[in-house]
């Protein structure tokens, strides 16, 4: 206030310029002093004026407050921090002062205002608060007058540099003024070098281009040795787009490189397309390791890649790879290193440059080819890894089709190396192929181009060619065209199994004879031809005919058409175009060496097939359904057939196998081993692939076959034939010992019991067996032709036995019961039981390994067939077993018979003594001899025993009960008779164990010593019966036991008069009475006929009181 009117305030000096500090008291002094003069300019006291020292006096003490604070800051000055106070007192005192929207004029009436409601009274520190920010302002003066100073200047050079700038922009804009004039008049020669400039300026873009374009050569050359066809592509494509400019098409030197660039387009999808076939089909070196170590897996059931050293994971692989992005070039990397990733930029680059679905055309067309090739390729390899030399020929037992071990593992290595090795290349090519289709399925999404199965459709294609190669490896390798079955020479063709020509085979058509050039067989082709062509238009190529002689004939082995191209892959010079080379020798029992690696090749293959795709990948193994069914099974039936037949007409297929003693304990035939064999190995294959009782019925059926070829060499050995008589065989009959084994019959059924009991030497059935003999043997006429004569016959039927006993224990060891009842016989659709045949079988290793048990395995239905069978055996093995318990009985009786009868031998009245055995003794001895060598050789004890037992028993029956037989008899005859009685006891106790005929030599004994000893004997007889028994009628049990009835009287006549030596029945004494005048009764003269007659019932008498006192 005091400076705005010019005059000094004197309470503002008078106060030191703190307004009312220092006063006594703050007493409201609206009208002071200080207020007047400052309010009217008055001069103040200068008594009043203030001192240098009071001028500085401290301010408030809110001032010094502040001002202490700001001395804590040592780097601001006095005048800052006064500065610094001044401001902060201004904030407390006064802080609608520092507001923006501060009106001073309001404070000022405020500071005017006397009332109550004014701040007059504030008035003074408002003039203290006032000097001190003129001090503080002043002493900021003082500190900063130089810098001031310099800002004035510094203001003046700004100012005048403005002014020149003005005076510029008011140039700048006069000269635009004049040039927008200029402008707007017309001048043509500007507007001609507008267009010349626009001219030039098109030469040389044009000259840049052209420029560009003659770097694109060496650019794509470049590009594509690199491998980088993604950029090879873009240059090409960018090189194409600058050719196709209008201004570019005036300009000839352009026309080669045009047709360069054209024609390197072709190229370019060429090579691409060789570089997928390259990684597709595994003829880069890049592909080697992946192939190899899937090849290294193919022989385990595991799906998972774990086993495999050194090779990832197939769906890792494909979880790894982002489908949704483009792919990129790495020009720091080799992308062949990465066959997968190779494949996808293979796809891209055709995709870019818009060859992709005639690219995946060309694949389709050359894949049968490239398949083909890939299997020759591996044929060949294997074959050179594998001399044929150590490969195992057709060197079976007895010429047989059946490998031992050392030749079964050398084929199974040969096969598992092929099969190894081609399904690893099969597989690794499925995973190419499955990159292939996901890549361009990921193109087609990334596009919107939709489904487009044009493009997506080649695995369908590629798994039926896959399907096509299986099959005909399994066709090779198990069938042939000619007969399967393998002679120990190789026949011409057109024999027979007996080596003889077979006129019906010798004139069989065969297409590998037929002339395709003949004018015939054109002729006949192109009519057929031209049917089809009007039938069914554009099933044909027009071109084919042309060419129509080229492939008429096609060879069986040929799986696809396409193999008719010949020399395709390295070895194919070597064979036949559109056939393999079989490594091994065609066999059904290779099929469980080819099976297991196929299932376990199509189970990996399930994870390879793209979801999604037209291919069903429950549908995978539906093709070896029919080729079990179709091709398989015939097959097998066939070579179990021929197998069978040659084991049946083998000449020794029934002598003794001369390694008997390594299979039997006894000796068995020649062909029973090796039908065992032939089953054996069919059992073991058929425990390799999937169970169908088709299989095992025909195995069943060839059982069935060879008991009855057997039963039929029974019939040959027991049948009895006529010399000299021209009857045909039908009239054969069988020999005595066979019908008794055969028929039904009293004595099959005694002898049957006695062999089934535990103790062979049961009395009462061994004299009831003799008994039922001698009974029958005394009702037949027996000649030589109904006794085996023989040995080598006997020998055989020992044989028999034991095979058939061996046969029925071994099959019965192949008796195994199985849940699946799959039968393809029964049924042309498969069942749901049918579908899950196909899953990954036991142990693999089973087909080479001669451990382990074999089965057949059947069904409850199928088992019966099997067990009835075996019946059949044991009952073959029972009727030769009782043949030969027979046979050597009926040679006793016959020779008894002969030797007995006066009519065949000299009669029993002699002249004098003999001193040697009968010849027909003799000669029955020499022959049970014999027999019982064969029967030693050949059978066990038990059965031996069964034999032997009971032949003195039946001796000594046959002589007593047959005693009439020898009538006349006189003294030297009966001594001829006991002659013949002690040859044939020695003889005996070489042949059954405690054997003697002291019954019978006692019985004519009794003779020697006349009529009187008979019927004393008859009395002691009834004596000592008293003391055994309780009575009875003797006489009648014997003639019950004679006639062989099972009474109780014949059961006690057996145990009295049979084991007794010293007691007959009334029967035996009265023969023996008889037998006694028999001499007599045969003079001539009848007187003496007549006394002889009446003597001899006078004696017949007392024997019958003596015998029926009892």
């Amino acid at each position: 206030m005091a400076d705005r009117y010019g005059q000094q305030p004197q309470a503002y000096r008078g106060n030191g310029g703190y307004g009312n500090v220092g006063r006594r008291n703050d007493d409201y002094d609206p009208y002071g002093d200080g207020y007047a003069s400052d309010r009217y300019g008055t001069s103040p006291n200068p008594a009043s004026r203030p001192s240098t020292a009071s001028r500085n006096a401290p301010p408030p003490r809110s001032a010094q407050r502040g001002r202490t604070a700001a001395g804590d800051t040592q780097t601001q000055s006095n005048a800052e921090r006064q500065i610094g106070n001044v401001l902060d007192l201004i904030k407390r005192e006064w802080p609608a002062m520092v507001e923006t929207d501060c009106i001073p004029v309001q404070l000022a009436l405020q500071l005017l205002d006397t009332s109550s409601v004014g701040r007059a009274h504030e008035y003074r520190n408002f003039q203290q608060t006032h000097q001190f920010l003129q001090d503080s302002l002043k002493n900021i003066v003082h500190d900063h007058h130089q810098g001031f100073n310099s800002s004035i200047g510094t203001f003046h050079k700004i100012q005048g540099s403005i002014q020149a700038s003005q005076k510029k922009v008011r140039a700048l804009k006069e000269s635009l003024a004049a040039s927008k004039t200029a402008l707007c008049t017309t001048n043509p020669e500007l507007k001609q070098l507008h267009a010349t400039s626009r001219m030039y300026d098109g030469v040389l873009q044009t000259l840049n281009e052209l420029d560009d374009l003659r770097t694109v050569p060496d650019q794509l050359e470049a590009r594509i040795s690199e491998k980088r066809f993604l950029t090879a592509v873009e240059v090409l494509q960018n090189a194409l787009r600058k050719l196709r400019k209008p201004e570019l098409d005036n300009i000839g030197a352009l026309s080669d490189l045009r047709s360069y660039l054209a024609n390197q387009e072709t190229a370019l999808m060429d090579i691409l397309v060789e570089e997928l076939h390259e990684h597709l089909y595994l003829k880069s070196p890049y592909c080697q390791d992946r192939w190899q170590n899937l090849a290294k897996v193919q022989g385990t059931s595991h799906e998972a890649y774990g086993d495999a050293p050194g090779v990832a994971p197939f769906h890792g692989i494909l979880d790894s790879i982002d489908w949704e992005k483009s792919v990129a070039e790495d020009p720091q990397k080799n992308p062949e290193a990465d066959t997968f990733y190779y494949v996808t930029l293979l796809v891209e680059a055709l995709n870019k440059l818009g060859r992709l679905e005639t690219a995946v055309d060309m694949l389709k067309q050359r894949l049968p080819v490239e398949l083909f090739a890939v299997v020759n390729e591996t044929i060949n390899d294997v074959d050179q890894k594998h001399p044929s030399s150590l490969r195992g020929g057709a060197a079976g037992s007895h010429g047989l089709n059946i490998y031992g071990h050392r030749e079964t593992r050398m084929r199974a290595d040969v096969i598992h190396d092929l099969l190894s090795t081609l399904y690893g290349k099969f597989e690794a090519i499925a995973e190419g192929h499955r990159v292939l289709h996901e890549a361009i399925k990921a193109l087609i999404r990334r596009e919107g181009a939709g489904n487009n199965s044009v493009l997506l459709g080649g695995f369908k294609e590629l798994w039926n060619l896959y399907q096509n190669e299986i099959r005909a490896l399994l066709h090779n390798y198990v069938t042939t065209d000619a007969d399967v079955y393998q002679f120990s020479r190789t026949p011409r063709p057109g024999m027979g199994m007996n080596g003889r020509a077979d006129s019906a085979r010798e004139n069989l058509f065969k297409f590998s004879e037929v002339d395709a050039k003949s004018a015939e067989m054109a002729s006949e082709y192109e009519a057929l031809d031209s049917i089809i062509r009007a039938a069914v238009p554009g099933l044909t190529d027009n071109t084919r005919r042309d060419n129509k002689k080229g492939s008429l004939i096609i060879p069986r082995s040929e799986p696809v058409t396409s193999r008719k191209s010949a020399g395709y892959g390295s070895g194919s010079s070597q064979q036949n175009s559109g056939t393999y080379k079989s490594l091994v020798e065609p066999s059904v029992f290779n099929m469980s060496l080819l099976l297991p690696p196929t299932l376990i090749f199509l189970q990996r293959l399930k994870s390879i097939v793209p979801p999604g795709s037209d291919l069903a990948t429950s549908t995978l193994t539906s093709f070896l359904d029919n080729f079990l069914v179709n091709v398989f099974q015939p097959q097998l039936d066939e070579t179990l057939g021929k197998l069978s037949d040659t084991v049946f007409g083998e000449a020794d297929a029934f002598q003794q196998d001369s390694d008997w003693a390594q299979v039997a304990k006894r000796p068995v035939f020649k062909g029973t081993t090796a039908f065992f064999t032939v089953i054996t190995a069919f059992c073991r294959m058929l425990g390799t692939i999937p169970h169908d009782q088709a299989l095992s019925s025909l195995i069943i059926t060839q059982m069935l076959r060879y008991y009855d070829r057997c039963f039929s060499w029974y019939k040959a050995l027991v049948t009895k034939t006529q010399e000299g008589d021209k009857q045909s065989r039908d009239n054969e009959t069988l020999r005595a010992s066979a019908v008794l084994a055969i028929e039904p019959s009293e004595v099959r059924e005694t002898i049957q019991r006695l062999w089934k009991s535990e103790n062979l030497d049961d009395l009462e059935l061994l004299y009831r067996e003799v008994n039922q003999l001698i009974a029958w043997a005394n009702g037949q006429d027996l000649d030589a032709s109904d006794i085996i004569q023989d040995r080598d016959t006997i020998q055989s039927l020992c044989l028999l036995y034991t095979s058939m006993k061996w046969l029925s224990v071994k099959i019965h060891g192949l008796r195994h019961i199985t849940r699946n009842e799959t039968d393809s016989s029964k049924s042309s659709f498969p069942t749901k039981a049918e579908k899950k045949r196909w899953t990954l079988l036991n142990d693999p290793s089973k087909a080479t390994g001669e451990e382990g048990p074999v089965y057949l395995p059947m069904t409850q239905e199928t088992v019966e067939s099997f067990d009835s069978i075996l019946t059949s055996y044991d009952e073959l093995a029972s009727t030769a077993l009782l043949t030969l318990h027979l046979e050597i009985r009926t040679r006793i009786l016959h020779s008894l018979q002969t030797a007995l009868s006066p009519l065949t031998t000299a009669p029993y009245l002699l002249d004098q003594e003999v001193n040697e055995p009968d010849p027909e003794i003799l000669s029955l001895n020499s022959e049970m001899v014999a027999y019982d060598e064969v029967l030693v050789r050949c059978l066990r004890l038990r059965e031996v025993r069964f034999v032997r037992n009971g032949l003195g028993k039946l001796i000594n029956g046959f002589l007593i009960k047959n005693a009439p037989m020898t009538a006349p008899m006189n003294a030297k005859g009966c001594g001829r008779m006991q002659l013949n009685i002690l040859v044939l006891q020695q003889n005996l106790k070489n042949i059954e164990e405690g054997v003697d005929l002291v019954r019978a030599s006692n019985y004519f004994e009794m003779f020697e010593r006349g009529i009187d000893a008979i019927l004393e004997k008859a009395r002691e007889g009834v004596a000592s019966s008293h003391q055994d028994t309780a009575g009875g009628d003797g006489g009648r049990k014997s003639e019950d036991a004679g006639e062989g009835t099972e009474t109780p009287n014949s059961r006690k006549s057996a145990e009295i008069f049979g084991d007794d030596k010293d007691r007959f029945s009334y029967d035996e004494l009265k023969a023996l009475v008889e037998l006694c005048y028999s001499e007599q009764l045969a003079d001539p003269e009848r007187g003496v006929a007549a006394a002889a007659k009446r003597q001899m019932a006078d004696k017949l008498l007392n024997l019958s009181e003596y015998m029926w006192q009892s």
